[in-house]
């Protein structure tokens, strides 16, 4: 690959890269370049929007390059005011060991094993001496840490800022010093803290590394930051029917910015065909879509569960192949049975029954590709088939007594 091909990958989806001048001539040393990302264990499941920068980083360990995992079991224990305009509450010791425990089965998805280097910030910190952490801390003014727009904005409205909240910048960007790291990868939330390792590397004596910043996904809404708390996620531990299902859901705009940051299997320049394509009618969004939801369900599942996924997306949608394929779930109801409404509620296909009863009488629910319109029907313990409600929102369910 050409260097400018490489600069290419690395840059691909990337929000900014600073400084971009830098990477180039690090690259041309033509050494492995210690490429660090931090990862603070405060949720033990990870989703797609997680999977952006590990994304990058797989990039750049099949660029040859090393990766550095480094899991912020000190730093976790500050708690991260990014984004925050209150202080987070830090947390405890055992929290954040059993989160971490959680977190290489899920990278390794994502990540080569082989190539990772898997590190904990407590390995230095925990040797800091306190003359050592005031002396870390006399880096940096109240001034300069008020510039980040969080603290900035909290400073403003007269809310609380803790001081050990002043210190995980400072905490983040010595962990760069620690690693003698060539590149650190963050979110743009991150910013701030990427810089603040290059200065204190530039204090230590060392080349202040390249920071490059990645945008954060976009979720199911397409509007908001992929969250768990906005239920806009798809996690990388579902079931490789729901990481199919809840792709599909996604806008066509939406698409496109998914398919720059989660795919490995479309290069740019078969997307920016591929839509020439979808603009010339010469191909269905959907199937491209679909083409998306396969790769992330083979990264995460592999390729007999997502090709079983896909097929069951096929016979419950399209009407294509047998319903079989799609994963069967029990549902629990009274032993004389549930009305339809009820049942589609506690299938998870609606949230209430107002809105079941609503897409009843709108004629957009079916069983096994049948409208129902009968709100008062009722399903008895034994029952068996594929429940949809729309398009695109679907489960075959075995109804079992409660």
């Amino acid at each position: 690959m050409s260097l400018q091909e490489t600069l290419d990958l690395i840059g691909r989806g990337a929000d900014e890269i600073l400084k971009r001048d830098e990477l180039e001539a690090r690259l041309r040393l033509g050494r492995p370049l210690r490429v660090k990302a931090g990862f603070d264990p405060t949720a033990p499941d990870l989703h797609l929007g997680h999977t952006v920068l590990l994304n990058k980083m797989r990039q750049f360990q099949e660029l040859g390059h090393q990766v550095i995992f480094l899991i912020g079991d000190f730093t976790g224990m500050i708690g991260d005011p990014t984004g925050k305009n209150v202080t987070r509450k830090p947390l405890t010791r055992d929290d954040v060991l059993a989160n971490a425990e959680t977190y290489a089965d899920q990278v390794f998805k994502v990540l080569d094993r082989d190539r990772t280097e898997v590190r904990f910030n407590s390995e230095w910190f925990g040797q800091m001496s306190a003359a050592d952490m005031i002396r870390l801390a006399a880096q940096h003014t109240v001034a300069r840490m008020l510039e980040r727009d969080d603290f900035a904005k909290r400073y403003a409205g007269q809310q609380s800022i803790a001081i050990h909240e002043f210190l995980y910048p400072l905490v983040q960007g010595y962990d760069s010093v620690a690693l003698t790291a060539d590149v650190e990868l963050g979110g743009t939330d991150q910013k701030f803290n990427l810089l603040m390792g290059r200065g204190l590397q530039e204090h230590f004596g060392q080349p202040p590394q390249i920071v490059l910043t990645m945008p954060l996904l976009e979720g199911l809404d397409g509007v908001n930051k992929m969250s768990k708390s906005l239920g806009n996620y798809i996690g990388i531990n579902e079931p490789a029917i729901d990481i199919v299902t809840k792709t599909m859901k996604i806008d066509d705009a939406l698409m496109w910015r998914w398919i720059e940051l989660l795919s490995f299997e479309i290069t740019m320049a078969q997307a920016a065909a591929l839509k020439g394509e979808i603009d010339a009618g010469a191909l269905n969004p959907r199937d491209l879509k679909l083409r998306l939801a396969r790769e992330l369900a083979t990264r995460f599942h592999g390729a007999a569960a997502a090709e079983q996924a896909v097929a069951g997306w096929n016979a419950a949608v399209r009407g294509e192949g047998d319903t079989a394929a799609l994963p069967l779930t029990d549902v629990a109801v009274p032993a004389d049975g549930v009305r339809i409404a009820a049942l589609l509620t506690a299938a998870g296909l609606t949230p209430s029954n107002s809105e079941a009863n609503r897409k009843l009488k709108e004629r957009a629910v079916r069983i096994d590709g049948e409208v129902v319109e009968d709100a008062q029907r009722t399903f008895t313990p034994g029952f068996e088939g594929v429940l949809a409600v729309g398009k695109r929102t679907f489960a075959r369910v075995r109804l079992v007594t409660r």
